[in-house]
């Protein structure tokens, strides 16, 4: 039997190729950042605030382990960490093996490819932004109407999103204000202040642009910042896989590899059933 209130299945071109390549390439990029910055984090696991000097004496933060057991220490509370951070597999390490490329220590092998995967991040980035200011992605797609940013529009998509009520139909095939608001987050401030910050770390930078540290409050505030904002980048990634799997794995993955983005138009008539003497086929 046909259900006479559905709409049609239709398939609209979502994602083109430049947007999927780019998607995927940031995917490889910010994975391998993050899985080598975490190996070059083992090589001094502290975080620390200022230039003065004695800010070393005041970590933010510390990851230290032995004799079998792993702490973390944020600001004046410390946590038993042990099988997570400070001591995995048999042996004191700031992050485990699974979550650090290279899986063993070893800082020039991470250095290498973490900076090789940064300038791969960047040109992509440059990529994306033109692109996108090219085709008005962002205008169209990306960029809140006021009437999305009213208190009533946050809090209803708000709402939707903690009931796990995704988007049907028609509607479905645009962003929403939550959306958008973490798309442009991403884009426009999370990865981007990666990127600066870890220039700010760099000694090469420094000498040619020795204002950046300066803006940053000093090296060591520019290494915690950086760190901050990968915490973040990694919580968007979660929500993110979240989102897609709870929305329909399928076709989201379908719609980031061919484009195409199934979805049921509930504004055209569905098929009208055929019927029979014996009722409806």
């Amino acid at each position: 039997m046909i259900d006479s209130t559905a709409g049609l299945q239709r398939l609209a071109y979502r994602h083109p190729l430049s947007r999927r390549l780019n998607h995927w390439v940031n995917v490889i990029a910010v994975i391998t950042l993050l899985m080598t910055g975490l190996n070059i984090f083992g090589a001094h696991q502290s975080l620390y605030w200022g230039r003065a000097g004695d800010e070393y004496d005041r970590p933010i933060l510390n990851i230290s382990g032995g004799a079998g057991h792993g702490q973390t220490a944020i600001g004046g509370r410390v946590f038993d960490t042990t099988g997570l951070l400070g001591w995995s597999a048999g042996h004191a390490t700031a992050f485990p093996s699974w979550a650090t490329i290279p899986s063993y220590r070893d800082l020039a092998a991470a250095r290498n490819w973490h900076l090789f995967m940064a300038w791969a991040l960047i040109l992509n980035g440059m990529i994306y932004w033109a692109y996108s200011l090219f085709n008005k992605h962002f205008r169209y797609d990306l960029l809140p109407s006021r009437e999305e940013l009213r208190p009533r529009s946050l809090l209803h998509d708000i709402g939707q999103h903690a009931r796990l009520r995704f988007p049907k139909g028609r509607d479905s095939n645009r962003y929403h204000i939550l959306q958008k608001l973490a798309y442009l987050s991403l884009a426009s401030l999370f990865l981007p202040m990666m990127i600066v910050t870890g220039l700010a770390m760099s000694p090469g930078a420094d000498a040619v642009a020795p204002w950046i540290v300066d803006l940053l409050g000093g090296r060591q505030s520019a290494r915690t910042l950086h760190f901050v904002f990968m915490t973040l980048t990694v919580g968007f990634i979660v929500v993110h896989v979240l989102a897609v799997l709870l929305a329909g794995f399928a076709n989201q993955m379908r719609s980031m590899i061919t484009g195409r983005w199934a979805y049921r138009d509930d504004a055209a008539p569905a098929p009208v059933a055929r019927t029979t003497l014996d009722g409806v086929v």
